[in-house]
C-alpha cells in the first residue's frame, strides 16, 4: 500500500497566501541576518570585503522592491483621488468627507501623545541613562512651521511633486483637479473614465510587485539585523521595550475603542490590514504598504473615494505611531538629562511639548528622516540635550518598524471610521472579504 505521505502532492511556495510568503521571509530573514552578524560583525566590525559584500546585495533586493512600490505611489493615489471624488458628482460631499478625515486625525493622534507620555512617565527608561557630549545637527532639514505645512499642500508643480513621491502635494492636487473634472460636466467624462480605468490598472501593477514583496522583506530585515545585531535592544532596551507596550496601549486602548464606538467588524478588518502591517513592519517603510492597504480597505466595504482620500492624506496627518515615539523619545531624553543637569522636566513642561509635537509633527511627512528631525527641533526648543536624539539612533531601526506599522494600522481604520461615519460602509462586503482571494497566483 502506497504511504500517504509520499503521494500527498507537495506544497509549493506558489500556493501559500502572500500573508503567509512575507511572514516566511520575515522569519528567513531574521535567520540570515543574526548569521551574518555572528560571522562577519555588525557596524562596529567596520567596513570589511565580506561584510559590505553581504550587505550590498541585501541592499540591493531590498532597494528594487521599495523602488518598483514608490514608481507606483504617485500615479496610484493621483488617479484614485480622482476617480474617487469626481465620481460621487458631488462638491458638497468631497468637502463632507476632508474635513471629517480631519478631525478625526486630530483626535487620534493627541490621544496617541497622551497615551506616550502617560507611559513614558509611568516606567521612566530614561532614569540613570547617562548621555554622550552633545553633537552638532548642522545640516539636517528643520520641521515645517504651520504656515509652511498649509502652503506645502499646494504644489507649484505638479509633476515635480510626483517625482519626489510627495504624497500631500499629490493629494492636494488631484482634489481640486477632480472638483475641475466635475465642474466640467460632461466633457470631463471621458477623463474620468481614464482615471477609473488607470486606478485598476495601477492595482494590478501593485499585484505583479507584490509577488516580489517576500524577498524585499526578507533582504530589508535581514540587512537591518546584520548591521544592528539583536543585542542591538540590550543598550536601550528599556526604550524599546516602553515604546512597543505604549504602542500595544494605544492600539488596545485607543483604537479598540474606535473600533467598537465605530461598529468595525473586528475579524475581517485584522484580515484586511495584516498584510499591508506586516509590510509596514517590516520594511519600516508607509509607502510599502500603500498599494497594499488601498486594494484591501476597498475590498473590505470602503468606498473608492473615501480610500483614495483618507489614506493618502492621513500619511502627513495622522501618523499615530511616529507622534506616540515622539512623545516617549523627547520624555525619556528629558528624564536622562536630569542626571547630568540635575533639572527635572515637569510635567507642565511636558504637556508644553506635547502641544509643540502636536503641531510640528503635522509636517513630517516632508521632512527628510522625519521623526529624528522633529526630535531634534523639540529638543532644542526645551533647551534639552540634543545628543539624547544621536543616541537613540542605535535603535532607531527597531522602534521605526513599530512606529511605521502603527502608522499604517491607524490609516486602515480612520478610511473605514470616516466611511461608517458618511454612512457607506459595506458590512455585506466586509462579511465576505477574504484576504487570500488575490494573495494566490
Amino acid at each position: 500500500m502506497a504511504d500517504p505521505a509520499a503521494t500527498a502532492p507537495s506544497r509549493p511556495w506558489r500556493s501559500l497566501s502572500l500573508t503567509r510568503q512575507i511572514v516566511l521571509g520575515l522569519i528567513v530573514g531574521v535567520l540570515a541576518g543574526w548569521w551574518l552578524n555572528a560571522h562577519y560583525g555588525g557596524h562596529e566590525a567596520g567596513a570589511t570585503p565580506a561584510r559590505q559584500t553581504w550587505l550590498e546585495w541585501l541592499g540591493l533586493v531590498r532597494d528594487i522592491f521599495l523602488h518598483l512600490i514608490k514608481a507606483m505611489i504617485a500615479p496610484l493615489i493621483f488617479a484614485s483621488v480622482v476617480q474617487g471624488f469626481a465620481g460621487t458628482g458631488d462638491m458638497k460631499k468631497a468637502r463632507r468627507i476632508g474635513w471629517k478625515a480631519l478631525l478625526y486625525f486630530e483626535v487620534v493622534t493627541t490621544l496617541a501623545l497622551a497615551v506616550g507620555l502617560f507611559t513614558v512617565n509611568l516606567v521612566r527608561p530614561g532614569a540613570g541613562v547617562v548621555l554622550p557630549p552633545d553633537q552638532a545637527t548642522a545640516g539636517l532639514a528643520r520641521p515645517l512651521t504651520l504656515t509652511e505645512t498649509i502652503l506645502h499642500i499646494f504644489p507649484s508643480s505638479v509633476l515635480d511633486a510626483m517625482a519626489r513621491n510627495d504624497v500631500l502635494q499629490v493629494v492636494g492636487f488631484a482634489v481640486f483637479f477632480a472638483m475641475a473634472v466635475m465642474a466640467a460636466g460632461e466633457a470631463g467624462r471621458p477623463v474620468l473614465a481614464f482615471f477609473a480605468g488607470l486606478t485598476q490598472v495601477m492595482f494590478k501593477f501593485a499585484g505583479i510587485i507584490m509577488k516580489f514583496a517576500p524577498f524585499g522583506v526578507g533582504a530589508a530585515i535581514a540587512a537591518t539585523v546584520a548591521d544592528q545585531g539583536l543585542g542591538s535592544l540590550l543598550t536601550l532596551g528599556k526604550l524599546v521595550l516602553t515604546l512597543y507596550f505604549a504602542l500595544v496601549i494605544f492600539v488596545v486602548v485607543v483604537l479598540g475603542a474606535v473600533i467598537w464606538l465605530a461598529r468595525v467588524p473586528l475579524k475581517p478588518f485584522v484580515r484586511a490590514v495584516r498584510e499591508p502591517f506586516t509590510l509596514a513592519f517590516a520594511t519600516a517603510n508607509s509607502e510599502a504598504a500603500l498599494p497594499k492597504a488601498f486594494e484591501n480597505m476597498e475590498r473590505l466595504g470602503v468606498p473608492r473615494g473615501i480610500v483614495g482620500f483618507v489614506l493618502p492624506a492621513g500619511y502627513s496627518f495622522n501618523l499615530d505611531g511616529s507622534t506616540l515615539h515622539l512623545a516617549v523619545a523627547s520624555v525619556f531624553i528629558a528624564q536622562a538629562a536630569e542626571v547630568t543637569t540635575g533639572v527635572h522636566f515637569g510635567v507642565g513642561q511636558q504637556i508644553m511639548m506635547m502641544l509643540a509635537l502636536m503641531l510640528t509633527s503635522k509636517g513630517v511627512a516632508a521632512v527628510p528622516r522625519a521623526s529624528f528631525v522633529v526630535l531634534v527641533a523639540a529638543l532644542e526648543s526645551f533647551k534639552l540635550p540634543v545628543s539624547g536624539a544621536f543616541l537613540i539612533l542605535g535603535v532607531d531601526a527597531l522602534m521605526d518598524m513599530a512606529r511605521t506599522s502603527v502608522n499604517v494600522l491607524g490609516n486602515c481604520l480612520a478610511s473605514v471610521v470616516v466611511a461608517r461615519w458618511e454612512g457607506e460602509f459595506d458590512d455585506a462586503r466586509a462579511a465576505t472579504f477574504d484576504p487570500d482571494e488575490r494573495g494566490r497566483t
